[in-house]
């Protein structure tokens, strides 16, 4: 009676990724009115700087009363503009805020730029542009969970992992990038791309200049494209530096390929940066103008609305606005990074070193009972539903090693961060404690069996 598409099971919605977010919405913690919930940990979002905002806001009443510089009304012009082309004075400052975050090494044609409802609809309509069912896309991982949705669940495109290790930090080796190749061949898959996250999403840590080169060619040698998720790129609050991968495609020998541009395309956001993800604000760039022409057709089924756009050219435009939250921003992310790292260590924990994004890479293997996936499902349980801390399990990310978790810390205050510190503080010297204690009982049934064997052997030594 129903499609195939409303009948499938790709969405990727029982992972545990998501379940996390529902148990946690039946049971959300509050500091006064349910001091027992779930804390939510699992939320990739940026509250530290909202208040930044809020405060250009009131400062700036006739924007958002959708009124002009002269404080004429602009609201008929707003409520009637469709263009799916979106509105040129955005467009322009949008790239003037992408520029400024990658430090003016690179300049972003507004032409080029194509505008979608947050950074899922612009991933799903660029692998539409470039990839047809059947066809697939690398992918390095462990990645953002949410791309089992984004970028194959209504396209039919299919995703081929490049399975990184704990051994180099999660670094993306040529062996691996080659494996996954070859393994996508066997599979009679064609390969139409390498994606990455840069920053990454859930490693938060930045690609370096020879790292993206390295891709780059890649992607010149095996004729395919390469897509940069750069959502987190205003993020960066620790060296080394975001690189963009339009900074590193502008190296000397690879530019004398002349089609290594129209072969590289960025996605990104407004939602991570500036703290909106309400706001639905994402887009796509691309030197491809075919690329660029069909993703504008496509935006159509997925708009950001005048209001949105006007609104936002206003904010952008202030500059003194933009490079004051920026500063700020980053170094309120790092403490808050080093807040949850210092606590967690002191728990016997350890991160990933990283330098970006809202969340820690942190390694929990050592509270596995055994090197299993199933280990790491049953500790995850534990921590959601005794513990009462939503974090996401590396097996949700396609992590291919056990007992790693991504924890977010920027969507919630000090305070609640505090207490999620002192629950798996708990959490950690109970399991500990139990560990001595099922250890003792162990050794003391050793022991017990030891002497029994000894007695016996006595007595039939005097039996003889």
């Amino acid at each position: 009676m129903l499609s195939s598409k409303a009948s499938s099971n790709c969405h990727g919605q029982d992972s545990l990724y998501f379940l996390g977010w529902q148990v946690y919405e039946k049971n959300p913690f509050h500091e006064v009115e349910n001091p027992t919930g779930i804390i939510q940990m699992g939320l990739a979002e940026n509250q530290l700087s909202f208040d930044l905002v809020e405060s250009w806001l009131r400062k700036n009443p006739d924007v958002m009363g959708l009124k002009n510089k002269d404080g004429e009304s602009v609201f008929r012009d707003l409520a009637l503009f469709q263009d799916y082309h979106g509105m040129p004075a955005f467009k322009n400052e949008l790239v003037e805020y992408m520029a400024k975050i990658r430090g003016n090494k690179v300049k972003f044609d507004p032409n080029n730029l194509v505008l979608a409802a947050g950074a899922t609809s612009a991933n799903e309509t660029l692998i539409f542009c470039l990839a047809d069912p059947g066809d697939a896309i690398l992918l390095p991982t462990p990645s953002y969970a949410g791309f089992d949705r984004d970028l194959k669940w209504r396209t039919g495109v299919e995703i081929v992992p490049i399975h990184c290790s704990s051994s180099n930090g999660f670094r993306i080796s040529m062996f691996a990038l080659e494996e996954a190749y070859e393994r996508a061949q066997k599979l009679n898959l064609k390969v139409k791309g390498v994606l990455i996250t840069n920053p990454s999403n859930p490693l938060g840590t930045t690609m370096t200049k020879d790292e993206l080169q390295s891709l780059i060619t890649f992607a010149i040698d095996k004729d395919i494209h390469l897509i940069s998720d750069e959502v987190f790129s205003g993020t960066v609050f620790d060296s080394p530096c975001f690189i963009s991968i339009m900074e590193a495609a502008m190296d000397s020998n690879l530019k004398r390929n002349t089609d290594v541009l129209s072969r590289i395309h960025i996605v990104y956001s407004l939602s991570k940066d500036l703290g909106l993800p309400g706001f639905r604000v994402g887009m796509i760039y691309s030197n491809n103008q075919t690329v660029v022409s069909a993703a504008t057709k496509m935006s159509s089924f997925g708009l950001v609305s005048s209001q949105t756009q006007y609104l936002l050219s206003y904010m952008l435009a202030n500059k003194k606005f933009t490079s004051n939250y920026m500063k700020r921003n980053q170094k309120r992310l790092k403490k808050r990074k080093e807040m949850l790292v210092s606590g967690l260590k002191k728990s016997g924990i350890n991160c990933l070193k990283s330098n970006a994004g809202l969340f820690c890479w942190v390694d929990m293997r050592h509270l596995l009972c055994s090197n299993t996936f199933e280990a790491e499902t049953d500790l995850w349980k534990k921590i959601l539903c005794e513990v009462g801390l939503n974090i996401s399990p590396g097996s949700s990310f396609h992590c291919s090693q056990p007992g790693w978790f991504r924890v977010c810390f920027a969507n919630m205050n000090q305070s609640t961060l505090q207490v999620a510190l002192r629950r798996i503080t708990n959490f950690v010297e109970r399991s500990s404690f139990n560990y001595q204690q099922n250890m003792g009982s162990l050794s003391r049934k050793l022991i017990s069996n030891w002497v029994r064997k000894l007695s016996s052997a006595d007595r039939e030594e005097q039996e003889r």
